[in-house]
This record gives C-alpha cells, sequence and structure tokens, in this order.
C-alpha cells in the first residue's frame, strides 16, 4: 500500500465523518501516499487535516482532467466512502488496482457497488436502517478489506489561528456556548424562538455567554436567536472552516441540530447536546458517550427528508424545557469529569 485515493466528496459532516479513516490509513501504512479527491466546497476542512497528503478537489468543468490526474498516480487502492454512482464511477476510473465501496444494501446508490472490485457490507439493514452503527464506525468497516481493524477513531484537526475566535471569546469573557440554528435541511432546524430561551437560562443558572452562529445563508436565523433572547447572546461574526474549528474548540457547550459544524465539534471534543429529528442519533449524531441528545427521529415520518411532509414537524414537539434539561446534564457531566 504504497499510493492510496479516498473519494469522499461532501457535505461537510460526511467528510467530517471520513476523517478517521484517513487516521487509520496513516497508522496502518505511515509511509504511504494518502490522496483525498473532494468537492470544492469542502477542502477547507482537509487543509486541516495533516495526514493526508494531497487534497485532489473536483470541479465538474473540469472532471476528464481530474480523471487524467487520477490515473497519472497509479494509487495501489481507491476507496470510496460517498457511495453514489458519481463517486464510484471517479474510483473505478483512476485506474486503481483495487477499488474498495460499499456492497449494495449500504451504498446510497446501490448500483454504485457495481464498480468495485471489492466491497464492504457494515451488516444492519441498509444504509439508514434503525441499529446501524455510527457512521463513522461503519466508514472505519471499510478498512477492514484492506485488513486494517481500528478501534478508537482519531480526528486529527491541526490547530489554526483564529482572529474571530480569540475575539468572540474576549467579548463573552473567556466562557461560551455556541448555538447553531442553521442546517442545510429545513427540518433539522430548531426554533430560533426557543434556542434564544436556552441563552436566557444559560446566562441566568450559569453566567455563560451564547455565541448564535452562521453559514452561508444563515445570518438572519442566527440574528433571531440574538434579537429574542434580552440581550444575552452575540452575534458571530463570518467564519471561515479553521475559524469554525478554533470556536469549537474554545467552547463550553455546543448546541445544535444534525449538521456539518456540530459534527466538527465533536471531533475535537467539544461538549454537545444535540437535537435531532428527520435523521438519527445513533448513526449521525455526536460520538462521545458524555454526550446528550434530544431526539424525535423514533416517531419522525420524514427520515432522511430534506423537507416535512407533515404540517408540523417533529422538531416542533422539543420545548425548550427538554433542552433544557438535556443541557443540565451534559454541563453536570463536564463539572463531575
Amino acid at each position: 500500500m504504497n499510493r492510496i485515493l479516498i473519494v469522499k466528496l461532501g457535505a461537510l459532516g460526511d467528510v467530517v465523518h471520513a476523517i478517521p479513516v484517513a487516521a487509520a490509513l496513516r497508522r496502518a501504512f505511515p509511509s504511504a501516499r494518502i490522496d483525498w479527491l473532494v468537492g470544492p466546497r469542502h477542502r477547507e476542512i482537509l487543509d486541516l487535516v495533516p495526514v493526508i497528503d494531497r487534497r485532489l478537489v473536483l470541479n465538474d468543468s473540469r472532471a476528464l482532467a481530474a480523471v487524467r490526474e487520477l490515473r497519472a498516480n497509479r494509487y495501489d487502492v481507491a476507496i470510496d466512502l460517498q457511495g453514489l454512482i458519481k463517486s464510484a464511477m471517479l474510483t473505478r476510473a483512476s485506474g486503481a488496482a483495487r477499488v474498495v465501496g460499499f456492497t449494495s444494501r449500504y451504498a446510497r446508490e446501490p448500483l454504485a457497488s457495481w464498480f468495485y472490485s471489492e466491497a464492504h457490507d457494515p451488516g444492519g439493514g441498509g444504509m439508514y436502517h434503525i441499529d446501524e452503527r455510527h457512521v463513522v464506525y461503519t466508514n472505519l468497516g471499510v478498512l477492514e478489506t484492506l485488513g486494517v481493524h481500528v478501534g478508537v477513531p482519531e480526528f486529527p484537526l491541526d490547530r489554526a489561528e483564529s482572529a474571530v475566535a480569540s475575539s468572540v471569546a474576549a467579548k463573552a469573557g473567556g466562557r461560551y456556548a455556541i448555538l447553531n440554528p442553521g442546517a442545510a435541511w429545513p427540518n433539522k432546524r430548531w426554533p430560533t424562538s426557543r434556542l434564544a430561551a436556552i441563552a436566557v437560562e444559560l446566562h441566568k443558572r450559569h453566567a455563560l455567554a451564547s455565541v448564535a452562529v452562521w453559514g452561508p445563508g444563515e445570518e438572519p436565523l442566527a440574528r433571531e436567536v440574538v434579537d429574542k433572547s434580552e440581550g444575552v447572546a452575540l452575534l458571530s461574526p463570518p467564519t471561515t472552516i479553521a475559524d469554525v474549528v478554533a470556536l469549537a474548540r474554545g467552547a463550553s457547550l455546543y448546541l445544535s441540530g444534525d449538521t456539518g459544524p456540530a459534527h466538527i465539534a465533536a471531533a475535537v471534543g467539544t461538549p454537545i447536546v444535540g437535537i435531532y429529528g428527520p435523521t438519527r442519533p445513533s448513526r449521525n449524531g455526536p460520538w462521545s458517550p458524555d454526550d446528550v441528545t434530544v431526539s424525535r427521529a423514533d416517531v419522525c415520518q420524514c427520515h432522511h427528508l430534506r423537507q416535512c411532509r407533515l404540517k408540523t414537524m417533529c422538531l416542533e414537539d422539543i420545548d425548550v424545557g427538554e433542552v433544557l434539561a438535556a443541557v443540565e446534564k451534559r454541563l453536570e457531566t463536564l463539572q463531575r469529569g
């Protein structure tokens, strides 16, 4: 195993969940060259992953040029962690001697498995089955095909200087909780008024400031949290991915739905309270046993759909009291530790 290619194009949380695969490969093959093919929107997080040698960015307008570059690298093995026909075709087109992915019942698009020379079956009932392991461990399971067995996942992320994180910490008095109202799927977003109520209680009970963070297109949601928080929540400045990592590292608590920045927070060990509906925390939630999730996944009728099909989404059933109890439980664990 001298040359290894990982194919994981996006989204941000999915890329974060695949980082332990690169870490495990580096441990198993310390002198190997490890490259990662990624979409342009998610290159930035990989810039902080020191175990990767090259980050190859796939621009759809230059797909043929990307394939030529992949083939020129003469990989010994290419691993598709995306499970789409597109990613599987790219993995096969790399010309690698071994092309590894998931079996048809686990791949996001079952036909993707036709392009692999070796396929890993994680067990369970398919990609979104209730009894599945966390996706981090499922990704690591692919490495068993290569004779690599991993116990504890590792998330090597460099510490980058962040003026944003330093400024936020100073304004918050050194201690702060992060409240993340955004998510790519509307039905993953807990109401901003309830997040604001949590900010008020964190200030009253723990003298803990709150910072409302936001990504592209989400600033209005963060501003709503701040405007409804009785003056105790701060609005985050615009952030790069390096800022997101630094902010998470400095936070006393991270409160969020199932979204990429929350998975970054989990990767760097930030205490988390997660709010889940259309996705299952057993598969997509934080993986620390100390973290706490509030979930309606068991009753959700729109699993893995971006839009709720009902008049009232299941997250509306989660009130402030239930989340506040989860927050207190997580903070109590911190105090004991």
